[in-house]
């Protein structure tokens, strides 16, 4: 179908990335979605897709700045939390599961692209989550919270945590929206988890600091 009027300049970027979005979010893998059923989606002539993108892998890389702006604004929220130390994991997992659930094609995407068939978009994926336990691992030097462990072994365990809580990516999105309890299990569980990293970090003698 012909597009019919003018598009604004990144409207049909925009809407070839949510077409991308919805599909996966309605249960297509991003590995296996075509350039025509994604304009098809859309609703834009398939020539169009190669004004903004070289091929799907270019179109998932662009997905992966976009879900980075959604872990950044993850960061920012945790950090405002962050005057409460002791609160501070309970509070960071509970922004996380409501960012999950108010961004699930997005989280959708994350968590097909670290075992995907794309090595460039798996990649992105991993290097957002690399920066993300880089900014952990510099919020706890902030507040003077792991001043008895190494640079290495300090980020070593905040990529623990990450870790950890991207694991937990697969129960929550295998969960119905509107399935309160079993959220609130996985929200309880994701807790302990990074509780009992960090009570093992704490007790943890650095070589280089002993």
């Amino acid at each position: 179908m012909a597009e019919k009027r003018r598009r604004k300049p990144g409207e049909t970027r925009g809407k070839l990335m949510e077409a991308a979005l919805a599909l996966v979010g309605r249960g297509r893998h991003f590995a296996s979605l075509g350039i025509r059923e994604v304009t098809r989606e859309a609703g834009v002539v398939p020539t169009s897709f190669y004004r903004h993108f070289r091929n799907m892998d270019d179109l998932g890389l662009q997905l992966v700045d976009e879900l980075g702006l959604v872990l950044r604004k993850m960061m920012r929220e945790a950090r405002g939390n962050a005057l409460q130390a002791d609160k501070l994991m309970e509070e960071s997992v509970a922004i996380f599961v409501n960012h999950v659930q108010a961004n699930r094609s997005f989280f959708f995407f994350m968590a097909q692209g670290l075992a995907g068939e794309s090595r460039a978009v798996q990649e992105g994926i991993r290097s957002e989550m690399r920066f993300f336990a880089s900014e952990l691992a510099n919020d706890l030097r902030r507040m003077q919270l792991a001043g008895h462990l190494s640079d290495g072994d300090l980020d070593l365990t905040c990529d623990l945590a990450v870790r950890s809580v991207a694991f937990s990516l697969t129960d929550l999105l295998g969960i119905a929206p509107d399935d309160e309890f079993q959220i609130e299990q996985v929200r309880i569980r994701t807790t302990r988890f990074l509780q009992l990293i960090f009570v093992g970090a704490a007790h943890w003698k650095s070589q280089d600091r002993a």
